[in-house]
């Protein structure tokens, strides 16, 4: 951060940091046109791209009009390019037929690229639950490398463009702990997001068991499955029996809905949804800790 000290920065958005990833150009940037095989993909980028009907609209755009928005790109050890912040574009040219593309050369140190990559990629809306878990993990690491201090201040930062509270930020990252069979059911939707993060509290042999209890009846993990298997794991007793006895047990729903409008009603009307969600589960949180003190928490 130019040898500042961290404590004295202060860091509002994505765009104090580095500007967006789509429009601003920093005055070192370069645009040029690179040949497709000399673009290669950022190291453990968590996106899917697939060659679904809205790559097909990709695809009919290019031929049409070309890239309109050129991809996001640094230079790799291997004298081509990796990219940043763009991939749907190349594959749509790939389609396309085309033979390079327009590109935005940036100077970036992996932090940078990270931090980019994810802002280009956080607000779309058919991001996956894989995808939101690894970006917001692969954030949280990259803002704490440069100086960014404070988890929930952090987390609060990294959920800013997504419209999440650190709470959230932080539920989400739990799921990068899950087996990557568990974490294609939560992609599925086959597993809830509030049991998926109860379960990646368990340990991989732990998590072994959930996922053949599931492959092998068809089912899923409620959320007080999930909650008593994480009760048994953290006091040392889980065993694969145990797996089995408390996922075949058939569970009443304990879901509870509650009027937006009677929630409103507590909160001042300029409060934004990200505002009033921090206080409820703030308020949770704390109701849950003067519970486990009194030792009344059932």
């Amino acid at each position: 951060m130019g040898g500042r000290s961290a404590d004295k920065v202060k860091f509002t958005s994505y765009d104090d940091l580095f500007g967006s990833a789509e429009v601003v150009a920093a005055e070192e940037d370069r645009s040029i046109r690179v040949p497709l095989g000399e673009l290669h993909s950022f190291k453990n980028h968590p996106f899917h791209v697939l060659d679904d009907e809205k790559m097909m609209d990709t695809v009919r755009s290019i031929r049409q009009y070309g890239v309109l928005v050129p991809e996001i790109v640094r230079q790799d050890g291997g004298g081509g390019y990796e990219s940043v912040a763009g991939y749907r574009r190349k594959r749509g040219s790939e389609l396309a037929g085309c033979r390079d593309m327009p590109v935005i050369v940036r100077k970036m140190t992996d932090d940078e690229a990270t931090i980019v990559m994810v802002d280009s990629n956080i607000q779309r809306e058919d991001i996956l639950p894989s995808e939101k878990a690894w970006v917001y993990r692969m954030n949280m690491e990259a803002l704490s490398h440069q100086g960014v201090k404070g988890e929930d201040y952090t987390a609060n930062l990294v959920g800013e463009a997504a419209g999440d509270c650190a709470r959230t930020v932080q539920r989400y990252i739990r799921l990068t702990y899950l087996r990557r069979e568990l974490l294609i059911y939560v992609d599925q939707g086959k597993i809830v997001l509030v049991a998926a993060e109860k379960i990646s509290f368990l340990s991989d042999e732990e998590q072994g068991w959930v996922l053949q209890m599931i492959q092998d009846n068809q089912s899923t993990v409620s959320k007080s499955q999930a909650e008593e298997l994480r009760e048994e794991s953290s006091a040392g007793r889980l065993t694969e029996e145990q797996v089995t006895d408390i996922l075949s047990r058939k569970t009443v729903s304990t879901s509870v809905t509650i009027s937006a409008k009677r929630i409103r009603s507590y909160f001042p009307q300029d409060f934004t949804k990200k505002q009033i969600e921090e206080i409820i589960f703030r308020l949770l949180d704390s109701w849950k800790e003067k519970e486990n003190q009194t030792g009344q928490l059932r």
